[in-house]
């Protein structure tokens, strides 16, 4: 028997994308909700206590909402806004790192990680684990991602000729300028570090895609190397079917010395590159905002949840 899933907040662009997986998977009933009652606290409470699995794509306050509405043990949750990503009562969705799998499989409650986060917990988390990075390094990291990820209103934004033209849209953007994103909490919770990264997101005038790179300096490593820096990833993410750490300073993979970012779109690829000179070490991962950042890592936690294989309808 097809296992019932609903998609809470379906309209939205994670909604979309999830949408667009589960359609593909003969084990899944879809339980959709008529438009004009999406908004109806008794209708969506009906669903939600009627499905095996939910997806919560809304605003925090609202996925709170949705979360009480559930009065039954048997629905399982998947969250995919900010809030409950940072709650202990909540398995982390980054199946990736050390016996987080173990976690998801066995877990009620699964919170997806934020997009920009995702990069930078899987650049830094084995590097902390390994030794190599202090847990009190000042990281440093900015991230280039599309307008993709600021949702139907920054898609249609930055779609719009006439919105684009008067707000220049044409020229990437640096944001969040109080240094207070809405992701930190979970970058230093789930890094491992001792403090938050000052982290500089950009939005710039392409659809998907994200590269968050981070700068070390290997003085204040133990003079770990950058080809050190590689082995430790290489080994930790060893086997992983998702997460990929490519040749050591991979000038082949470069474009005439350029990084090219939109290479893992649409799919649930995470590359993660090491660069260095010196003293310098660059480590860039590259992944699609809406795939590895968004409904595909939501899909491959249900994977586990359900006990299905894990690339279940992202390979």
């Amino acid at each position: 028997m097809p296992y019932k899933v609903f998609v809470d907040g379906q309209e939205g662009t994670t909604g979309l994308k999830i949408f667009e997986y589960l359609s593909k998977l003969s084990d899944i009933e879809i339980l959709r909700i008529d438009t004009s009652k999406r908004k109806d606290a008794e209708a969506r409470s009906e669903y939600l206590n009627a499905a095996d699995l939910v997806f919560l794509c809304l605003p925090d306050s609202a996925a709170q909402e949705s979360v009480a509405l559930v009065k039954n043990e048997k629905t399982k949750i998947i969250n995919a806004s900010t809030v409950f990503r940072t709650d202990r009562h909540w398995a982390y969705g980054l199946p990736e790192l050390k016996n987080q799998r173990e976690l998801i499989r066995s877990a009620t409650r699964v919170s997806v990680p934020g997009c920009h986060a995702t990069g930078f917990i899987l650049s830094t988390r084995p590097l902390i684990e390994a030794g190599i990075l202090p847990q009190d390094y000042p990281v440093t990291c900015n991230s280039l991602t599309g307008y993709s990820g600021a949702g139907r209103s920054g898609i249609e934004e930055y779609e719009n000729p006439t919105i684009a033209a008067e707000k220049k849209l044409n020229v990437p953007r640096h944001y969040s300028m109080q240094l207070n994103h809405k992701h930190l909490p979970e970058m230093k919770l789930y890094s491992g570090l001792a403090y938050e990264p000052i982290f500089t997101p950009i939005k710039a005038n392409y659809a998907q895609g994200i590269a968050m790179s981070i700068p070390l300096a290997s003085r204040y490593m133990k003079n770990a190397t950058a080809k050190d820096v590689h082995d430790a990833l290489s080994a930790y993410f060893e086997g992983e079917r998702f997460v990929h750490v490519m040749p050591y300073d991979s000038e082949a993979y470069l474009d005439e010395g350029h990084f090219m970012l939109s290479e893992c779109n649409d799919t649930n690829q995470l590359e993660i590159f090491v660069f260095g000179q010196g003293d310098k070490i660059n480590i860039i991962s590259r992944y699609d905002n809406l795939g590895k950042g968004a409904s595909g890592a939501a899909i491959q936690s249900m994977n586990l949840m359900l006990g299905f294989d894990e690339g279940n309808g992202l390979i």
